[in-house]
């Protein structure tokens, strides 16, 4: 049986929940609470030093880390990742860039605001992740405006990265009614037959 160390409120765990259950695979979640030091434990560190979630670990005890590199893994030989080519790549730049031009502002705007309550002490932090976030859906829409989805394929997991914390960007402060093309899509993503999103 897989086992999936994540929590549950958490985008990036959502990913690697949300594509064993496309691909049909039986897993088993453990609760980890990052925000009270569930990631820092001697134990969960020797699974991870990074000291960070998701965490898979296969039937064989192997380990494996990342959100992105997770749905990758698990999405190897289905419709959710093109063979490697020029497809393929598309769909890693999107995964790229949700984790350095998206993630980084729109999920710590949501853990500030809407989990750690401490928005008021972090406002220059906030007007940071704010200013990041809206330059990160500025280049979706732009994409968006054009296509149904992220990619030439159809939606892969560039879509289900990116859907991961845009759908639920509000708790981070983004009114995504400002992205008319961003809010179709993940009208989209939030239709394809056996999604189950955050909230």
């Amino acid at each position: 049986m897989i086992t999936l160390y994540g929590f549950s409120p958490s985008g990036n765990c959502w990913k690697a929940a949300q594509i064993l259950r496309f691909t049909g695979r039986n897993y088993r979640w453990v609760e980890i609470d990052p925000n009270r030091g569930g990631t820092r434990t001697a134990d969960f560190m020797a699974m991870n030093p990074f000291g960070k979630i998701p965490v898979v670990e296969l039937d064989d005890a192997v380990i494996l880390r990342e959100s992105n590199a997770i749905m990758a893994h698990f999405a190897e030989g289905t419709a959710w990742l093109p063979p490697p080519g020029l497809a393929r790549t598309r769909v890693m730049e999107w995964l790229f860039f949700e984790q350095y031009n998206h993630e980084p502002y729109i999920a710590v705007a949501r853990n500030i605001i809407s989990f750690l309550r401490t928005g008021a002490e972090n406002s220059e932090r906030l007007a940071h992740c704010r200013a990041g976030g809206e330059r990160a859906l500025d280049v979706m829409e732009r994409r968006l405006v054009a296509s149904e989805w992220l990619t030439e394929s159809g939606p892969t997991i560039a879509d289900l990265a990116l859907f991961a914390y845009t759908h639920v960007a509000d708790e981070g402060g983004f009114d995504l009614g400002r992205w008319p093309s961003v809010l179709s899509w993940v009208a989209r993503v939030r239709a394809l037959p056996g999604l189950v999103p955050l909230r």
